[in-house]
């Protein structure tokens, strides 16, 4: 029976010394739910999924560069090359899982034909996703870019605006927060879905399904054919998490795979 007994435990202490963590930052909502659900998934694989949940678009990157996180999913590639070019990072993309489509909200209007000339107009403060939120305007008719297919275009990039509207660039993480100070906000749908709006409902004008804004799974160079983040990009492009994808969020988030 002892002989037995210390069999297991040898066979137990082997399996945990054999198993795998991965560090994983990620924003709430979805990146962290949908890692949630690939979680028991990758533990039958070997693999531990420790998530560590960031409220910021620039710490997941940090520590990610700094070897304090294996990968993070939370960003979209513009967001990426953006960031590399600018802070010297050498963060690479792994595998493309979805799309938030971006949409422009408000608490004191119902409709884009009902902004007053003049009003507030929040967007976020990164080039790139100051540059979608324009974008999206330029394309509901609002403003006019001196180039609608550029996505660094920033609020100098704007050649008509008939409104003169009041740009406010803010940290993104901050916009849902001040929706009810401004007349209209752009806003990320990670951080929409967290402030409970529906953005295929909520929004008063929204992006297509059909996106460069891919969010992507990330890590550095030297990590990026790791046996462990295979199989987490596998797992994030299962069959699986396009169910959980489409059933969950329902038209808010889209796979992108």
């Amino acid at each position: 029976m002892k002989k037995i007994i210390a069999f297991v435990a040898a066979a137990f202490a082997f399996s945990a010394q054999a198993a795998t963590t991965l560090n994983v930052g990620a924003t709430p909502v979805p990146h962290a739910e949908i890692l949630e659900f690939v979680k028991p998934e990758l533990a039958k694989q070997g693999i531990n999924l420790n998530i560590k949940v960031f409220t910021d678009y620039v710490q997941p990157n940090t520590q990610l560069e700094e070897k304090g996180l294996d990968a993070n999913f939370f960003q979209h590639k513009p967001y990426l090359d953006s960031f590399n070019k600018e802070k010297g990072t050498h963060l690479v993309p792994v595998a493309g899982v979805h799309v938030e489509p971006f949409g422009v909200y408000s608490q004191k209007i119902k409709s884009l034909k009902e902004l007053k000339f003049g009003a507030v107009v929040a967007i976020p403060n990164d080039p790139t996703n100051g540059g979608r939120a324009l974008l999206l305007l330029d394309k509901a008719g609002i403003i006019k870019l001196k180039d609608n297919t550029n996505i660094q275009a920033t609020v100098k990039d704007i050649t008509s605006n008939p409104k003169k509207l009041d740009f406010k660039e803010l940290e993104a993480a901050t916009l849902p927060r001040v929706l009810n100070q401004v007349d209209l906000a752009a806003i990320n749908s990670n951080y929409a879905l967290e402030a409970k709006l529906v953005p295929t409902k909520d929004a008063l004008a929204i992006e297509g399904a059909k996106s460069p804004y891919v969010n992507v799974l990330v890590t550095r160079a030297d990590n990026k054919d790791s046996a462990a983040i295979k199989k987490l990009a596998a797992a994030l492009n299962s069959p699986a998490v396009k169910k959980f994808i489409e059933e969950k969020y329902k038209g808010a988030v889209v796979p992108a795979f």
